[in-house]
């Protein structure tokens, strides 16, 4: 069983995941439109939960929504299935791969046989698409992997089975229904406003207040729960933000390439000058992450750390306050 499926690499699995399999159907759509037609800019905080023992920092909606959100933007149907026993499951993909469907699957990192040690991690987010299967092998396109690679059905079991926080419970979708006409320009001015709506929410964990939020909270840490810890929840927030898709810095990047195209698409050359500021303020948190780094690995010679730390987050929810004000107001 084998489809006829093309891989391409991206930044981002879910991103790459939605814009492979909708090449797949003949959309040729990439993946900065997806992850900004699906609302990808995000940034919540929740301290009431743990991950990896730190509290639980998010660059991004929940797994599934950008897919989601992008195709209802679009107005296509992706269909979705869970299933209560592995035997369900493998049965229901082969299926698909004989009807020639690529499928896509959430799965956990942590067993992916293909994957680098240090990249390996308990956590269930991961997205990649089955294509084919020879054997008792399955052809895998994971679109953070630079080729397409393999899974034999109790590797892949496993990591589609995998427990803990965001359980995939063998999580399977595919695009089920794409509309003759896609009206890009509607989806976009939506999609941007969902966007600045998010990052400017009233809510104290979400968006800048979520951010306005963590960096107060890194400078009372220390004092609080000492040094030690400290340095372990910002090796987290570190992790989440560079390591586990793109996060902070990278996702800025997607987003300014998204407003690049939709400057084309609508014919809005000011986008151009948002995807300039959007991609400097990248550059911000990337700096803020080296710093972090710096503190956890014990190779910072600064003077009040945790406090310059803490203060570059802030200037950061100031910078995107005022970037999603005034992009909102363009749109």
């Amino acid at each position: 069983m084998s489809t006829d499926f093309k891989h391409f690499q991206s930044a981002h699995c879910e991103n790459g995941v939605a814009s492979n399999l909708l090449k797949n159907k003949g959309i040729d759509i990439s993946e900065p439109m997806i992850f900004g037609l699906g609302s990808g800019l995000f940034f919540v905080f929740l301290p009431f939960l743990k991950v990896n023992h730190a509290p639980a920092i998010s660059y991004r909606p929940m797994p599934g929504m950008i897919f989601n959100r992008a195709a209802k933007n679009l107005g296509i149907k992706v269909k979705r299935h869970k299933f209560k026993s592995n035997q369900s499951a493998q049965q229901f993909l082969d299926q698909q791969l004989k009807a020639n469907n690529p499928c896509g699957l959430q799965v956990g990192v942590y067993n992916l046989t293909y994957f680098p040690e240090e990249y390996k991690f308990h956590f269930n987010g991961h997205n990649l698409v089955v294509y084919g299967k020879e054997n008792d092998t399955y052809l895998i396109s994971d679109p953070v992997m630079e080729t397409t690679t393999a899974l034999t059905e109790n590797e892949l079991e496993k990591v589609r089975f995998a427990k803990g926080v965001l359980a995939p419970k063998g999580h399977l979708y595919y695009p089920e229904y794409i509309p003759d006409e896609l009206n890009f320009e509607k989806a976009i001015k939506q999609a941007i406003k969902k966007t600045c709506r998010e990052m400017l929410a009233p809510v104290p964990i979400v968006g800048v207040r979520g951010i306005r939020m963590v960096a107060k909270r890194i400078k009372k840490w220390p004092t609080k729960i000492g040094n030690a810890k400290t340095n372990y929840f910002l090796a987290q927030m570190v992790r989440m933000q560079e390591e586990i898709g793109t996060g902070g810095g990278g996702f800025r990047y997607i987003y300014a390439a998204f407003l690049q195209e939709a400057s084309v698409k609508l014919n809005r050359p000011e986008l151009n000058n948002f995807a300039i500021e959007i991609s400097e303020i990248g550059d911000k948190w990337r700096d803020f992450a080296v710093n972090a780094s710096r503190v956890y690995k014990k190779r910072s010679n600064t003077q009040d750390i945790y406090n310059v730390i803490s203060n570059q987050l802030l200037e950061l929810a100031d910078l995107e306050e005022s970037f999603f004000k005034r992009l909102r107001k363009s749109i």
